[in-house]
């Protein structure tokens, strides 16, 4: 079996990232998918987040998943403990997204859970964590929530340094480009420059920071000794302040990405927050928003362009979209948005119902010119009441006629 560490910054579970599942699932070799619900173990709907992680594998990704459970250590009898071990030892892909990296190390911390996965890098098969589980994979851990949420003050926890199992100094921070904060700095996994940069003075002077983009995936082969980035975004490497971002399709040598070889990666200062999108809307860096905004002015066009068939495919393509996101377990507000779009186009296609989409004058015209034929034959052969009545049934059915010296010209009312 290859021996493969993947880092993914978010979107685990959406179609953004169904094809690099496959992909690593076709590595990983034929034992089982295994996913670990620890970092969502102490939310209240913790089974259906894992109900739509299996369905999202089952439909998305065309594998089976199951469920190695430990979401509680101190409730957890002997026997359930020693089932979810046995499963992580059997499992050829062993998966864990989102929830609380802080929630996650202390159920794993008295635990086998960080020894059985560094034996599975070191014997074969595939660790992909995202989001949550993606901060505990290096020396030390990013306590996103306590920090961003709940204003405790910056520190790091201890993580489980998987990445310095394979020689790798870094610390994870996932969701490296977020941009949800709108008008203030959320990047760097919500934490932002001001305070990224406070935190990253505490590392010792040998750790770096790895950053991970939304929707991407930072593939570290252990054979190869490459690390290949792929999805939507880039990898970043980040020293004392200094950036290098490698973007999907790049493959470097993990030495590289260490910065430990002759040669090492080009780093540059990071961007300005109004280049990073700071101020603006979230929406420019979420693939499902582009999505629904695209289907949105294709729908717009279809109608414009009387295009009825066009816009109810739209529809139902918009309908298919949200149902694959739909199985997404970190999803915001956005689905609600796109279901709004959704709505609006059922109502204007109800609305087109009754009125019609094509130009009203293509549809009456040749009705229309016709009437105005028996007219003007009617005003040649000298039949004023036949040609007056005419056009008084014109105007009755909303068509006003002008007779002007360049002909007779008609306009709907």
């Amino acid at each position: 079996m290859a021996r493969l560490l993947v880092i993914m910054g978010s979107g685990e579970t959406s179609p953004t990232m169904s094809k690099v599942h496959r992909d690593l699932l076709s590595r990983a070799g034929s034992g089982p998918a295994v996913m670990l619900d620890t970092p969502f173990g102490f939310q209240e709907n913790a089974d259906d987040i894992s109900a739509k992680a299996m369905a999202y594998f089952k439909e998305s990704v065309q594998r089976e998943i199951v469920v190695a459970s430990f979401r509680d250590a101190d409730a957890a009898d002997p026997l359930a403990y020693e089932t979810m071990l046995a499963r992580l030892r059997e499992a050829s892909y062993v998966f864990a997204g989102p929830g609380s990296p802080s929630y996650a190390l202390a159920q794993w911390s008295d635990s086998q859970v960080p020894a059985v996965l560094a034996q599975k890098l070191r014997a074969g098969g595939c660790v992909t964590f995202a989001s949550a589980a993606a901060c505990t994979l290096g020396p030390y851990s990013l306590p996103v929530y306590e920090i961003y949420k709940v204003g405790d003050r910056l520190r790091w926890l201890d993580g489980m340094n998987l990445t310095g199992e394979i020689g790798l100094p870094a610390v994870v921070v996932p969701h490296f480009n977020n941009a949800e904060g709108g008008n203030h700095d959320t990047r760097f996994c919500y934490m932002g420059e001001r305070r990224l940069s406070l935190l990253e003075a505490m590392l010792p002077d040998d750790v770096f920071i790895l950053g991970v983009d939304e929707h991407t995936a930072c593939i570290l082969d252990l054979d190869a000794g490459t690390a290949t980035v792929a999805g939507l975004g880039s990898v970043t490497v980040r020293r004392q302040g200094q950036m290098s971002a490698l973007p999907t399709g790049t493959t470097v040598g993990i030495e590289d990405l260490a910065g430990s070889a002759p040669g090492g990666l080009q780093v540059s200062a990071p961007a300005p927050l109004a280049a990073a999108g700071v101020g603006s809307s979230a929406a420019a860096a979420d693939p499902l928003v582009a999505d629904i905004d695209r289907f949105e002015q294709s729908f717009d066009a279809a109608i414009a362009a009387g295009d009825a068939p066009g816009a109810v495919k739209i529809a139902l393509e918009l309908d298919d979209l949200l149902h694959d996101w739909s199985r997404d377990t970190t999803q915001s507000d956005l689905l609600d948005r796109g279901r709004a779009g959704l709505r609006a186009m059922i109502v204007r296609l109800g609305e087109a119902a009754e009125t019609g989409l094509q130009d009203p004058r293509m549809v009456v015209g040749p009705l229309v010119e016709a009437l105005l034929e028996a007219r003007t034959q009617a005003r040649s052969d000298n039949r004023w009441a036949d040609a007056d009545t005419l056009r008084d049934r014109l105007l009755a059915a909303g068509v006003e006629v002008r007779d002007t010296a360049a002909g007779t010209e008609w306009q709907l009312r």
